[in-house]
């Protein structure tokens, strides 16, 4: 029902003051004191009061009720014609939650055109703001950031919350602007005053200026571990080392051999090699030495990954250094635009960077100041094969320029045309940094360095570690979709077999021969399947092929698939319930095949095979060339975010490990276990991580959570589940070192799901939590193991009297079979 209401003989009288509005700001209607000059329309939504009501904090404010339906919506018009907006730059309103609770709002402005911009906006509880909505698309991506600073904010005495928008919209013609709600279950008032437009003016700059400081932390918040200067952030420093020389001495005696295995649990067989074994219903990895090893891995464990660009956005940083300064060598280049789905809608994405983390480290780690011009040197080049490796292995494209090595500032300076004196060379000693992480991890129970970390950590032969091979060529690539890393590489194209080659054979080169490494990975989230949950989305691979030209080797070998089967145009016409003329026409770019539907099966049948039959060439000619070059270490699958059913069972066919990225509150949120189970081979959970914004980064992750306190039961919680799963042999935490606060170099995520801060400083609470939680997981699991090998024995003891229970297997193998280096895998 639409309900007409707020005639122009509507007054109201009431007792409380007006709050001026802001400079710059039309006002075009006023909730409490209403003229006839706006329409206002609701639907399933009420002005419940002929009064306005006084807040407590003396503003007077108008009562809307949403109430309990699938769209409330409350309607602003013109009484006639449009709104001609083209001068001013924000939508403005006086909002208030009339409830205890924030609420969420959905704000809709439409011009005559049909376009429309969209505006989600969480509204907290507490006093009123002014709600300000871009009339252009805006958002903090645009800023450079994937979340913008916590709203609302006080502006010039005035409490704001910048809104994001999305769409477009002819601001000459605004015919409405609507706020609903999204089904509400009870409902819901809200309280507004002034409807009006402003002009952007410095609105976006006083929101983003000034959020970092002189150590990266956020200037918008307090936590327990934010340091003011030099002196605090040392001591600090000196405090850990003291817990970390205890944890470690408690570490000392544990029953673990050098590898990390429980050298008192069941034996195994020792192959000199990390493999996999399953034994009595349960996947293990099994060390070098022959003990069973549960992965417990954090990944990105590098300095060389909190870089975030200041190029033409300087004001939001209140202190960078200047050229003579000895820091100003963590300044540095790069380029991060592209054309992937990560990269649409940023700003601020390249020119010049600086890196706070590798300052702090500098602080902490660095020697006296050496006068030199040249690049950053030590932990840098150490580390830097992997700090780059999350751009190159994602966007099948050569290394960005944002991710070489550090240029000095006085190159930074001769780019923007300064003459600058030459800084002071970065001194950070690299084996301190180096061995003190180490110390923080194994005290903190981790046993496995995991992807994208320093190389000098796995040098130093203390603790397992993990690769990835960094397959990077100039083969064709296939959309599905959003492409958020780029497409997927064509396996058919002979360039793909070539560029495995090269790459595997590079990574395996001086590693081929090393007990510590585990193994290598594939690739990361590659875009198997699209956005959705529809078919099309489904077999995104199979429709994005079909639409390639037929230079695409995939094309080729889909209609080779076809025309083997139907032989002919009219066979498939039959088939797929279209009108075929010709079999050419499926050779042209852009054809549209049929939606899967159940008159037809074939459809579907040849979508599945076709991507059975893609995922099987993708990872044999990966698993082939890794026998080749490094027949002892494990194909640790593709690290998996989104997936279809052929390409997981074609990774555990000729991988040794099925690697997912999950990010769920428990594993078995992130995919379907039972379906893994039939595949009988071993899991690796490769990312998963619980955030929180209130340690400074604006973004809570995939995974956010309301407080820091709540992601060590968060984290407990995922490994408990996980224990119980008998496939999964390991969880990798992402990441060692939070996010910068503006973004990182990659994509511009500005995430808080660390275990240290961007000043090396960890996070006590939450390191603690994972500690007991890691340390009773090995614990755990050593249990289940002795147990099962008992019973195991005793059951084997009572058949036949004991005698050749074991006959013909090797020492240890009990009632399991071998899985790495073995059958189908590699």
């Amino acid at each position: 029902m639409i309900r007409r209401s707020l005639p122009a003989i509507f007054a109201l009288v009431f007792a409380g003051p007006l709050l001026a509005a802001p400079a710059g700001q039309q006002t075009l209607f006023n909730f409490v004191r209403p003229a006839d000059v706006v329409k206002v329309a609701t639907e399933n939504a009420d002005l419940p009061q002929a009064n306005a009501e006084q807040t407590p904090e003396g503003e007077v404010l108008r009562r809307v009720t949403f109430n309990p339906t699938a769209r409330p919506t409350l309607r602003l018009s013109p009484q006639t014609g449009a709104w001609d907006w083209s001068q001013s730059g924000m939508m403005s309103l006086r909002i208030q939650s009339a409830m205890n609770w924030a609420v969420t709002v959905y704000v809709q402005i439409q011009s005559n055109d049909g376009k429309t911009l969209v505006s989600r906006v969480d509204l907290p509880a507490g006093p009123a703001q002014t709600l300000l909505v871009p009339l252009s698309a805006t958002s903090p991506l645009s800023q450079g950031m994937k979340a913008g600073p916590v709203m609302p904010m006080t502006i010039d005495g005035q409490r704001i919350l910048l809104a994001s928008s999305s769409g477009e919209l002819d601001r000459r013609q605004v015919v409405s602007v609507s706020l609903s709600m999204d089904q509400p279950k009870a409902a819901q008032s809200l309280l507004l005053e002034r409807f009006g437009v402003q002009d952007e003016g410095e609105v976006i700059k006083s929101a983003y200026g000034n959020l970092v400081d002189a150590y990266g932390q956020s200037t918008r918040s307090k936590w327990p571990e934010k340091v003011a200067n030099d002196e605090q952030l040392k001591s600090a420093a000196a405090k850990e080392q003291q817990q970390l020389k205890t944890w470690l001495a408690e570490r000392e005696k544990s029953s673990l051999d050098k590898f990390g295995g429980w050298n008192k649990g069941p034996a195994f067989k020792a192959s000199g090699f990390f493999r996999t074994e399953k034994r009595d219903g349960r996947w293990y990895l099994v060390t070098p030495e022959g003990h069973p090893f549960y992965s417990l891995g954090v990944n990105t464990v590098s300095p060389e990954v909190n870089q975030t660009y200041v190029a033409g956005r300087e004001y939001m940083f209140e202190s960078l250094p200047k050229p003579e300064e000895p820091l100003a060598s963590h300044f540095g280049e790069g380029d991060n635009r592209g054309g992937n789905g990560v990269d649409q809608g940023r700003g601020y994405n390249f020119g010049r960077w600086y890196d706070f983390y590798g300052a702090n480290l500098q602080r902490l780690y660095g020697e006296p100041c050496i006068p030199d011009s040249g690049n950053k040197a030590g932990v840098a080049e150490a580390a830097k094969a992997g700090a780059a490796e999350e751009a190159a292995t994602n966007a099948n494209a050569p290394v960005a320029a944002s991710e070489q090595p550090k240029a000095g500032v006085a190159e930074s300076a001769a780019t923007s045309g300064q003459s600058v004196a030459a800084p002071c060379k970065n001194t950070v000693d690299e084996q301190k940094w180096a061995s003190h992480t180490l110390d923080r991890l194994q005290a903190w129970g981790f046993n496995t360095v995991g992807n994208w970390s320093a190389p000098a950590l796995g040098d130093a032969e203390r603790m397992p570690y993990t690769l990835p091979l960094s397959i990077v060529g100039d083969y064709t690539s296939i959309s599905t979709g959003t492409d958020w890393w780029g497409g997927m590489p064509d396996p058919f194209d002979p360039r793909f077999a070539m560029a495995t080659e090269r790459a595997v054979a590079i990574a395996a080169r001086d590693h081929r021969d090393d007990p510590w490494l585990i193994g290598y990975f594939a690739d990361n989230e590659l875009a198997w399947a699209g956005p959705g949950d529809d078919p099309k989305s489904r077999y995104a691979l199979a429709y994005g092929t079909l639409k390639m030209t037929t230079d695409v080797p995939a094309k080729r070998a889909f209609l080779k698939q076809l025309r083997d089967k139907y032989r002919n145009q009219a066979g498939l016409s039959k088939a797929w319930g279209i009108d075929l003329p010709a079999w050419e026409l499926m050779e042209d770019p852009g054809f549209e095949a049929p939606l899967p539907n159940p008159e037809h099966p074939e459809i579907e049948a040849d979508f599945k095979y076709f991507q059975k039959v893609f995922a099987d060439t993708y990872f044999k000619t990966i698993s082939d060339s890794l026998k080749w070059h490094a027949p002892n270490q494990l194909l640790l699958g593709g690290r998996f975010a989104t997936s279809t059913p052929e390409a997981v069972a074609s990774c555990a066919q000729y991988c040794d490990v099925l690697s997912f990225n999950m990010y769920t509150l428990q594993p078995q949120d992130g995919y379907d276990f039972a379906a893994l189970r039939s595949l009988d081979k071993p899991v690796l959970i490769t990312e998963f991580n619980f955030g929180s914004t209130d340690r400074g980064p604006f973004w809570g992750g995939v995974t956010p959570l309301s407080k820091e306190e709540d992601r060590g039961p968060a984290y407990a919680n995922f490994l408990k589940q996980a224990l119980s799963e008998p496939s999964i042999v390991g969880v990798h935490w992402f990441q060692y070192l939070d996010q910068p606060v503006t973004g990182r170099l990659l994509d511009g995520e500005n995430g808080h799901f660390g275990l240290v801060g961007v000043t090396d400083l960890p996070f006590q609470g939450f390191v603690e939590a994972v500690r007991k939680s890691n340390l009773a997981t090995v614990d755990q699991l050593n249990k289940e193991a002795q147990k099962a090998a008992a019973t195991a024995n005793k059951a084997g003891h009572e058949a036949e009297g004991g005698r050749n229970a074991d006959a013909g297997k090797g020492p240890g193998q009990g009632a399991g079979h071998t899985g790495g280096h073995s059958g189908n895998g590699h």
